[in-house]
């Protein structure tokens, strides 16, 4: 039964935030106990950690958002990156994924490629993207697209394929054009797998951003975490590890929010 528009209760709703919020705290604080005792210098106490994120990104005017400088040579960079990296991988994956999806051979003929491809490591590519691209940019945005398109291009053609046959003859019955067809059979049939595919995406992406930026990178967390580790700066080591998982945990709900409310546009 699809659970797509089932509306679940404030009070449900605010009793599953607080008791998600109370894990949270108790993680936090079983943490700063434990790092706290054991006084070593590469575990610093959450504490510590979050005042050196505080000092080094979030301590900016009103007039820069709060960002400092540092925040916008680490984070953005890397933020911006990502994005990018992953919407062109969502713009290839999705259009090679639906047209492969609806052709009788095309999957048959280049499966067996695309498992090849996809089965290789992004980081064993990254000699071969630097003597194609050197480092910079190009090699970072080449690494995430290669990284995260497979599950959008494999979930996109599957469901192109599994549209419903009963659809798709009372399309043909009526003679509706092909582009109509596409757009109002196919298309909405696909999107729950599209969704899917850039929801595995999104977390690839995050890793594929981080890889590039240890490589290659004079800017973003990648490159900030690498100075930091040179530094022994363990603070701002860890105050990267955390903020990249709270970048990708916000990425992940606003992924999320968009499904709920294109999946309850989109006729099913």
């Amino acid at each position: 039964m699809s659970t797509v528009g089932t509306k679940v209760p404030a009070r449900g709703r605010l009793s599953g935030a607080a008791l998600q919020l109370a894990v949270l705290v108790v993680c936090v604080l079983l943490w700063q106990l434990a790092t706290a005792g054991s006084g070593s210098t590469f575990f610093p106490t959450p504490l510590r950690i979050l005042t050196r994120m505080w000092e080094l990104w979030f301590s900016g005017g009103i007039g820069t958002l709060f960002l400092t400088e540092a925040a916008f040579d680490d984070v953005l960079p890397s933020v911006g990156r990502l994005l990018l990296g992953w919407l062109v991988a969502g713009v290839a994956g999705v259009s090679l994924g639906l047209l492969l999806g609806r052709s009788r051979n095309a999957l048959a003929y280049v499966g067996p490629l695309l498992s090849f491809a996809r089965s290789i490591p992004p980081p064993a590519l990254l000699p071969v993207f630097m003597v194609l691209f050197s480092i910079g940019f190009k090699l970072q945005l080449a690494t995430i697209v290669f990284g995260c398109v497979w599950p959008i291009l494999l979930n996109s053609a599957d469901g192109a394929r599994s549209v419903d046959v009963t659809k798709t003859e009372t399309a043909r019955a009526f003679g509706i054009s092909r582009r109509l067809w596409f757009g109002s059979v196919v298309l909405p049939s696909a999107v729950p797998k599209i969704f899917a595919g850039l929801r595995i995406s999104l977390s690839l992406a995050l890793i594929m951003m981080v890889i590039s930026e240890l490589v290659g990178a004079s800017d973003g967390l990648g490159h900030a975490m690498v100075l930091a580790r040179d530094q022994l700066d363990y603070e701002q080591l860890w105050g990267g590890i955390v903020l990249i998982g709270v970048l990708g945990y916000v990425l992940n709900a606003i992924l999320s929010a968009v499904e709920n409310r294109v999946l309850k546009a989109v006729p099913q």
